[in-house]
């Protein structure tokens, strides 16, 4: 049986989907949604890359915000007519976001899966990249996150600062977002090669110029 997974290119996302594979879950679709003043920061195109080293087919739609649940629900019924009885989330603690999710699935007849519900965000963090995944910062509020960080590595140093002002180390709350760039869903890894940081709406954000794709020799 297929399911398909949400994905925003970061981290949270990409781990709830390695974890639904890694328990026999087959996912036969990422699926993208883009929508307006979207405060993940990444190039519907970057995204593209990720599902390409993934080798999993995504579906990709540009929505605007107002309609973002009629268009979730299409979207899904149109995935569920190819055979999808189940979707894959990457929720760990919020509340209103699961009740959402249990929902509009319960609404639309297919399965929920939360493979991150419910877990500290620091063992989420250790084990993330104890698997050996990379991630980068691709935007961050900046009344929590210095500019500095923007398009680095999520590195120790980067959790001390989120500890030091007793921030989610997953960003749960919308402090951060990340953009992974490597691991073992992939079959290779993006290198940014060329980048700046800009700001909007009290966030910043980067914008990548240019990126080579590593392959993997097998």
């Amino acid at each position: 049986m297929d399911y398909c997974a949400s994905w925003s290119g970061g981290k949270d996302s990409c781990l709830a989907c390695y974890m639904a594979m890694q328990g026999g879950i087959r996912i036969s679709r990422l699926v993208h949604f883009d929508r307006p003043n979207n405060l993940h920061g990444v190039d519907p195109f970057m995204i593209r890359i990720q599902a390409e080293l993934a080798r999993i087919p995504i579906v990709q739609k540009s929505v605007p915000s107002i309609d973002f649940e009629r268009e979730f629900k299409d979207t899904v019924n149109e995935l569920k007519q190819k055979g999808v009885v189940g979707m894959v989330f990457g929720d760990i603690y919020l509340e209103p976001h699961k009740e959402w999710v249990v929902r509009t699935c319960s609404e639309l007849g297919v399965t929920a899966e939360e493979p991150l519900w419910g877990r500290k965000t620091k063992d989420i963090i250790k084990d993330f990249v104890g698997l050996g995944f990379e991630t980068i910062i691709a935007s961050g509020n900046q009344k929590f996150i210095d500019k500095r960080f923007i398009g680095r590595k999520m590195d120790d140093e980067f959790i001390a600062h989120l500890e030091s002002r007793n921030l989610d180390v997953c960003g749960e709350n919308g402090e951060f977002h990340t953009f992974v760039t490597g691991g073992p869903l992939f079959n290779g890894h993006i290198e940014i090669s060329r980048s700046d940081v800009t700001e909007r709406d009290g966030f910043w954000f980067l914008e990548v110029q240019d990126f080579r794709l590593v392959r993997h020799p097998f």
